[in-house]
Parts: structure tokens; C-alpha cells; sequence
């Protein structure tokens, strides 16, 4: 497996992004969901990797600045088929790595309160995400749920 730091151009990425967006728009309220489209992974504040095998696109997932000591970890996804690979498991490894150089204190994430979601909530807590609450822009809903993790030392 590797990881590849990604423009979001291919189509294979494409299929992923719209999977993962139809599926969040079947577990959360349409107001509710804050993945973000092709458009929003473009953004200036935003990395994206994808993980492949052999050509197979396996995951992806994204890194979010929010402040110089902040980063929040967004669009995590395998697909459907090929899931139980390892594929979310290295990518949110290599998002607490770029978070730690990048000289972050704090690393935080927004995923939905579904039963659906509790495996990566799982997969976020191997990871050492604590439950917590609102962070940057949200706000407190019984449709979300908060996880945050510290990566690097408190600023004083």
C-alpha cells in the first residue's frame, strides 16, 4: 500500500468522493452532513492523500488547518468493497504524522452519532481520539459526534 499525495482529478478518487457523500446524505440529516465535495477538498487549508494498491484505490483522507495549532481530520473513506484492508488505518496514521511536523497541538474530527458510524469511531480511539466536544465551527447535535486528540505540546 502507499500513499499519494492527490490533485482530486482522477476518476477513481471521483467515484470514492461521491460514495462517500451519498452515503453520509443516507445516515445524517442533509444539514447535518459535513463532508466536504471535489470543490471543498480543493481549498487552500486542505491536504488530500489517497492510499492505493496496485493501481486499486483503497481509501483516502483528508487534513484540514484550522489554526497554526489545529488540524481537523476530514474524509476518511474506503470503499464499501474493499474495506478491512488496513487502507483507513494507514491514512489516518499519516495524518497524525503530517499534524505532528506540521507543529500541531491538537487534532480533531466531526463523524456522525448512526450506528454506522461506530466502526470508525472505533478505528479513531485505537488512534487515541478521546470523545469531546464542538471544535471550530460546529456546534453541539445530537447527529454528531466530536473526537480530538493532543499531537503535539500545549502552547503556553
Amino acid at each position: 500500500m502507499r500513499i499519494e499525495l492527490d490533485d482530486l482529478s482522477r476518476p477513481a478518487v471521483h467515484a470514492l468522493l461521491s460514495e462517500h457523500l451519498a452515503n453520509m446524505y443516507e445516515l445524517s440529516p442533509a444539514d447535518k452532513v459535513f463532508a466536504l465535495d471535489l470543490a471543498g477538498l480543493r481549498a487552500a487549508d486542505i491536504t488530500f492523500w489517497t492510499v492505493w494498491d496496485d493501481g486499486v484505490l483503497l481509501g483516502c483522507g483528508a487534513l484540514k488547518e484550522l489554526s497554526a495549532t489545529h488540524g481537523e481530520v476530514k474524509s476518511m473513506r474506503t470503499p464499501r468493497a474493499l474495506r478491512r484492508r488496513g487502507a483507513g488505518r494507514k491514512v489516518l496514521a499519516h495524518i497524525i504524522d503530517v499534524a505532528m511536523e506540521r507543529g500541531y497541538a491538537i487534532l480533531s474530527l466531526e463523524t456522525g452519532s448512526h450506528p454506522a458510524f461506530l466502526p470508525a469511531q472505533k478505528l479513531y480511539q485505537a488512534f487515541g481520539f478521546e470523545y469531546c466536544g464542538p471544535f471550530g465551527s460546529y456546534r453541539a447535535d445530537p447527529n454528531s459526534v466530536f473526537m480530538s486528540r493532543r499531537v503535539g505540546p500545549v502552547a503556553m
